[in-house]
């Protein structure tokens, strides 16, 4: 049996895992590729690596568009099968495809109209809106914990991963040339005590353990500090007279948000002449979706809803569903809470509400949520003191909240928590979807901690499985890109020269714009930072800890 890698590796988006035996082919989710425009390409796939046609079906863990936003292009190619997940998530897939859908024709039909301003041709979506439809009826529903055959040979349980709504790891039993092994693939693991959504189910057995790895290297603060950090946030600019900003995912994050609200509500500590506002038609969508599916909420929010009260009602909650709503919070005077997408705080309609407010005195963002490398959220929190938003270089004068305790995603301690039930002395694990400095810091601790053979694998990297723990890895890193580093590099000094060579005329430039060229260049500075801190991390490493820790 191999399995390939298609994304996820070393990275945090774009989950695809492609199983292969001599009688089927399938796949463990499929999701988009985002970040930078060399990461975005990934999407297009013009090597024809994941080959939708010889897919037999796919097995989707939850409704993260890096999990699942890759459905319509890989139907669109051809693929026809059924795609297997639950009932939430069946739902929650349909919206955010078809939002998905709408933004990739939005994009495309902008590049295209500057194309062919330029004389260029026109440019095709990824996927359009009819792709994702067609999509969504490839989704078939199944209940946790019953087992079921996709294909003879092949048998599949989903169990409770308590992510998100409806989200689930997936036991695999696999049958190849007369021998049965049993793939383990996390998904998403949420962390224990999470608002809404039960905790991560357990269990003891497997061969191969294809494992998360997002916060391998830190825990989470817990809940009631998370909460409390919330209701410090709120008070902050309520005393000030500004808004507070919650850049948020659509889909759990924005309900776990409304459920804190409503408990500080209960608890006195939400002002009541603070209004709410959720400006986000996904999101709204969304909390119908999850009030639909109550059923799967864990026992302390079903005990909200059998008190007569819906935990995801805020006093004062406004809904901002047009674009003319959304514009309006921004004429608004006065203290209020804007919870909008997305959750990097790339795209949506906080990058509106972040230039609005970003750079006055007594507003504050909060983040609830990862920031990616290369995401305007990621710079914020890594202390940029300016931003460029929607063409403008902004100082970051608001204060800035990063509460990772509301994080959907299970912090270290509490993966080697769930990684400890296993009793499989041979079992090998794969370290998935998580950025390569935190899966190497993982690694190691499972290996000094609980014994286990891990391996990092990269993207488009193939691995033989064998029942026994054999571990055969073959890199096709030569069918990507190659990146000509000393092109690059002589560039970028060669700019640098230039620059160097002009300094004299700075002075004759405005305050202003003297400090938003500063800002700039420390921004750069510390991004170079960044890259020599993780190529000492590399040249400290043995050769072989590249692929196989």
């Amino acid at each position: 049996m191999k399995v390939t890698f298609l994304g996820a590796a070393r990275t945090v988006t774009g989950s695809c895992y492609v199983l292969e035996t001599g009688a089927t082919r399938f796949a463990v989710d499929c999701g988009m590729h985002q970040g930078n425009r060399a990461m975005e390409l990934r999407n297009w796939d013009e090597a024809g690596r994941y080959r939708p046609r010889e897919l037999d079906f796919i097995l989707l863990t939850h409704a993260h568009v890096d999990h699942c936003g890759l459905l319509p292009r890989l139907v669109k190619q051809g693929f026809a099968g059924p795609v297997y997940t639950t009932a939430p998530s069946r739902d929650l897939v349909e919206i955010l495809l078809e939002d998905s859908a709408y933004i990739q024709e939005m994009e495309a039909r902008w590049r295209s109209s500057k194309k062919q301003r330029a004389g260029g041709l026109p440019e095709e979506p990824l996927y359009t809106v009819e792709d994702a439809v067609a999509a969504v009826q490839k989704l078939q529903v199944v209940e946790y914990d019953r087992e079921f055959s996709p294909k003879p040979g092949v048998r599949v349980m989903f169990r409770n991963a308590g992510h998100i709504l409806g989200s689930a790891f997936v036991e695999i039993w696999v049958q190849d040339e007369g021998r049965e092994s049993k793939c383990v693939f996390s998904g998403d693991l949420g962390r224990p005590h999470q608002l809404l959504v039960p905790d991560p189910w357990t269990i003891d057995q497997a061969d191969f353990l294809f494992l998360e790895s997002t916060y391998g290297n830190r825990d989470h603060k817990n809940e009631d500090s998370s909460r409390q950090e919330l209701a410090e946030a709120i008070a902050y600019s309520y005393r000030h007279g500004q808004k507070v900003l919650i850049p948020s995912f659509a889909v759990e994050r924005t309900q776990e948000i409304l459920f804190s609200l409503h408990l500080l509500a209960k608890e006195g500590k939400l002002p009541a002449d603070m209004p709410v506002f959720l400006d986000s038609p996904l999101a709204i969508k969304a909390t119908e979706i999850f009030r639909k599916h109550a059923r799967f909420y864990d026992d302390d929010a079903r005990a909200v809803l059998d008190a007569g009260e819906d935990p995801l009602s805020v006093p004062g909650l406004q809904l901002a569903q047009t674009v003319e709503e959304s514009r309006e919070i921004n004429t608004r005077q006065g203290p209020a809470i804007v919870i909008a997408g997305s959750g990097m705080a790339n795209a949506g309609r906080i990058k509106h509400h972040l230039r609005h407010n970003i750079w006055r005195e007594g507003a504050s963002v909060v983040f609830v949520g990862f920031q990616a490398q290369g995401t305007p959220g990621r710079r914020i929190v890594d202390g940029a003191p300016s931003i460029r938003i929607l063409g403008e270089q902004l100082a970051v004068r608001a204060k800035v909240f990063t509460i990772g305790g509301f994080s959907a995603h299970a912090g270290q301690s509490q993966l080697l928590e769930w990684l400890g039930h296993f009793r499989s002395p041979s079992m090998q694990v794969y370290l998935i979807h998580g950025e390569y400095a935190a899966q190497q810091e993982f690694a190691r601790l499972i290996k000094e901690r609980l014994g286990y053979t891990v391996h990092i694998p990269d993207y488009l990297d193939e691995c033989t499985l064998e029942p026994g723990g054999v571990f055969q890895l073959t890199s096709h890193h030569d069918l990507a890109p190659r990146i000509d580093w000393d092109f690059l590099l002589e560039e970028t000094h060669c700019k640098l020269a230039q620059v160097q060579d002009r300094v004299r005329h700075l002075d004759r430039l405005g305050y202003t714009s003297q400090v938003e060229i500063r800002g700039t260049i420390v921004d750069i500075n510390s991004k170079l930072l960044e890259i020599l801190s993780e190529l000492r991390m590399v040249e400290a490493q043995p050769q072989a800890s590249q692929a196989d820790v």
